[in-house]
């Protein structure tokens, strides 16, 4: 966390308009081809774009500067394997029990089911958990605030940064997550908040044929 009361030079670069267009335009081209994999490659990534891609999640803005995330890359087979066999189990249960007729209906275009494989055939899962408590200087428990929307921009963010450096991914939450806690070694206090799935797609992979609502039916300008 920052020291309080310290105060640094903003460091700003500022664009003419029609280069901050440009750059807007160009920007939001390339975030509208990101699309959920489900076919990865086993091919290789560099761990180094893995880290680049934290530490920009890691630069989000939070509640007070709290930070109340943090990123567990998996890169290890046996992990791996781990995560996808406790995943499944819960997916079974979602799809065979838990799921309403409305929710099977919403996913049935996407064409999911609880075969989870890219939980393994990935490179990388990045299982991101949201801490409820910060350990302060002198050791002692402090809360933080605004957790989910914290967790939540930095969660974008890496997705964005992954993107950006040519590497496909996937979010995935099964439900519910604790088993993430036991399988990597984290706190009961910290909540399981998503898995990313991060690498290369497979030869041939394909998506759901699917749309985005446009800027008339997403906003509106007062």
């Amino acid at each position: 966390m920052a020291d309080s009361g310290k105060f640094a030079p903003l460091q700003f670069e500022q664009f003419d308009d029609a280069t901050k267009i440009a750059r807007a335009r160009t920007f939001y081209q390339w975030m509208q081809q990101r699309r959920s994999v489900r076919d990865f490659s086993t091919a290789p990534i560099p761990r180094e774009v893995i880290e680049q891609a934290v530490l920009t999640a890691g630069s989000a803005p939070s509640g007070a500067n709290m930070q109340p995330w943090h990123f567990c890359v998996v890169e290890s087979a046996a992990v791996k394997q781990e995560i996808r066999m406790a995943a499944e189990a819960e997916e079974r249960e979602f799809y065979e029990r838990r799921a309403s007729e409305e929710w099977l209906d919403a996913l049935a275009p996407l064409g999911t089911d609880a075969h989870k494989p890219f939980l393994e055939t990935a490179p990388y899962l990045i299982v991101i958990f949201l801490k409820k408590f910060s350990e302060g200087a002198a050791g002692e428990q402090r809360k933080n605030y605004y957790t989910s929307e914290s967790v939540g921009i930095a969660t974008g963010m890496l997705l964005a940064a992954l993107h950006n450096a040519g590497v496909a991914t996937l979010t995935h939450t099964p439900s519910p997550m604790k088993f993430l806690n036991q399988i990597l070694g984290r706190p009961s206090d910290e909540r399981p908040y998503m898995i990313v799935v991060a690498g290369l797609p497979a030869e041939g992979a394909q998506v759901p044929a699917i749309g985005k609502k446009p800027l008339r039916e997403i906003a509106e300008f007062i």
